[in-house]
This record gives structure tokens, sequence and C-alpha cells, in this order.
């Protein structure tokens, strides 16, 4: 665009300067907008430094303070003053950042993230209720379920026709009589887990008790997990006809899951497996069976391991942490 200009100043056509420098005639002669000075025209209706901190003023007002604009701006008509229009109010609230609840207002503080881990059965466990459908719509049972977070095996499991704090301590105490008692039991914030009946039996056992945040779903994992598990089951009846009914499903369903239900998130055991320490010689089995296959059909194999589903972890979690700097704590 330099030579262009030079060329014209010489007294060159911009026709042919254009064609000199390349480029088309409209585009040589289009004046850049950087260059342009444009005179910066102040609105007629734009308020002056005053007039907004009047408006700041007249909101934040102990009389005003708790009303959104609209409200204030009602009020002020209705007296017969015009401080400014509603969307002009929520410019200036906008411009020192009070566009918000501008009242006095409670903070909950944040719920502290649940970290839990198990690097072996009777450690922690976790439970939760499940509505189980009656004989007719609107009538339910209610399944307790408590859960072993390292083997996955149901340690305790009681169907009652309501729900009850007293009902649950009863199941916990049968359930660390039979399996022992746990470092760590976890549930949600339903009533029954919160209940005192329920926090003076874990306290009396010196039992650490651990809870989801609330509407936080994923901090129940095993639990929430084994629910959808049994109610997608195919045998999964879709009503109950009886309590009794309910009770004999809820075993016979238990029974088969702890002693034949192969889970893939600890190495394709079951949970009665991992849970008695019957794991490691099932694993030494498979690998025996597997060396042997290699063995007769080694062009069939790609590799002499072991595949890592078959493989059981060291320790279960719920909320593992993203960078773990310390060894594993057993702590809510």
């Amino acid at each position: 665009m330099t030579t262009y200009r030079d060329l014209t100043g010489r007294g060159v056509s911009t026709r042919t300067a254009a064609v000199l420098v390349g480029l088309p005639r409209a585009t040589a002669t289009r004046t850049p907008r950087a260059q342009v000075a444009r005179p910066v025209v102040v609105p007629a209706n734009r308020l002056d430094v005053l007039e907004r901190a009047r408006i700041l003023a007249v909101v934040n007002s102990a009389r005003f303070v708790d009303l959104p604009p609209i409200q204030i701006y009602a009020q002020l008509r209705d007296e017969g003053v015009y401080l400014a229009s509603i969307s002009t109010i929520y410019r200036v609230l906008a411009e020192n950042k009070q566009v918000k609840e501008r009242r006095r207002l409670a903070r909950h503080p944040a719920r502290a993230i649940p970290e839990l881990v198990a690097t072996g059965p009777g450690q922690v466990y976790t439970w939760d209720i499940t509505k189980l459908p009656g004989p007719i719509k609107g009538k339910y049972f209610d399944a307790y379920v408590m859960i072993d977070i390292f083997s996955r095996y149901i340690v305790g499991v009681k169907v009652h026709p309501a729900e009850s704090a007293v009902l649950a301590a009863e199941m916990m105490r049968e359930t660390f009589g039979i399996h022992g008692t746990p470092q760590v039991v976890h549930a949600d914030r339903g009533t029954s887990m919160t209940s005192k009946t329920v926090a003076a039996l874990l306290s009396d056992l010196e039992v650490t008790k651990s809870h989801s945040r609330p509407r936080v779903s994923n901090d129940n994992p095993y639990s929430e997990a084994w629910f959808k598990t049994l109610k997608f089951a195919p045998v999964f009846p879709e009503r109950f006809a009886s309590l009794g009914d309910a009770r004999r499903f809820m075993n016979t369903f238990v029974e088969g899951y702890n002693h034949t239900h192969r889970h893939t998130g600890i190495g394709l055991n079951t949970p009665a497996d991992v849970h008695f320490g019957l794991a490691a010689g099932k694993a030494a089995e498979r690998a025996a069976t597997l060396a042997a296959a290699r063995a007769r059909n080694p062009e069939r194999f790609s590799t002499n391991l072991d595949p890592k589903i078959l493989a059981t972890p060291d320790a279960a979690w719920i909320n593992k942490p993203a960078e773990q700097e310390e060894g594993p704590k057993l702590a809510a």
C-alpha cells in the first residue's frame, strides 16, 4: 500500500498504480479503517457519574436492598419518583458486579468428599435401602443391603415392610456378629442412615461412620450398582406377592450372587472367593489352565501374560484421589 500511495502521489493514475502494485483498484483506494478518525459521540441519554452513584445508593439502601430492581422501580413510580428504567438499574448493578442476591444469605460449607479405601475384606462396609414392589400398586417392601466393598460380598440382607432405624441397627448387629465389625460403615444421607439409633450403635462399636454428600449418588457407588444388578436381572419379578415372597427371593438371589456370580471388578472371581481368601488359589488354577492351553497351541496366543481382566485389585476405593501421595488410609 505504501508503494501505491507513492505512485499516486507522483501523479500516476489510480488505475495504473493499482496494476503496477498488483492490487484491485477498489482495494488500493480504500482508506484503512485505522486511519479514519471518527469523533466519539456520547449518547445524549447517557447517565453521568453522579446519577449512576445515586441509583446504586438507592437500590442498596436499607429500604430496597432486599428487593429486585422491578420492585424498586414500581414502588418509586407509585411515589412519584423516576429513578431510571428497569434495564438501566440492572446495567448499573451489572457494572458494579451486583446482579445477584444482595441480601445476607446463609452460606452452607462445602461437604467434604468421602475418600474410603479397603485393602482387604471386613474393612469398609457400605449399605443402603431399596424399594421392592409389593402385591398392589403403591405397596412396597424395604430391602436393607450391606456390602463389603473390597470383595463385593453381600454380608447382610433383610427385607421388612417399612424403613426403620431400629431395624437397620438390628441388621447391623447381626451382620457384625457373623462377619466381624468393620472399621468404616458408609451410607447415603437417608433417614435411617443418619438416625441417632444407628449413630449410637456405630459409636459404641467404635466404627467410623461415613456419609455421601447431599444429592451425590456417586458417593455410594457399590450399593447403587448392586441395586441396578438386582432390579435388571431377568429373574427380578414385576411384583412380589407377599413379604415372605420378597424375603425368599432376596435370600436366593444374594446366595447366587455371592457364590456363583463372576464379578468383573474383582478379577472375574465370585465375591465369596475374594471375601474368604480363595481368590489366590483360583488364580493359580486359572494360570495353570491357560499355560496348558498355550503349550498346546502357542500360535494362538500373542503374549504369555494372563488377561488383565483376571487380575484382582489390591484395593477398593470410594472416591479415589486423583493424586495419591501417601499410602492408603481408612478415613472418611
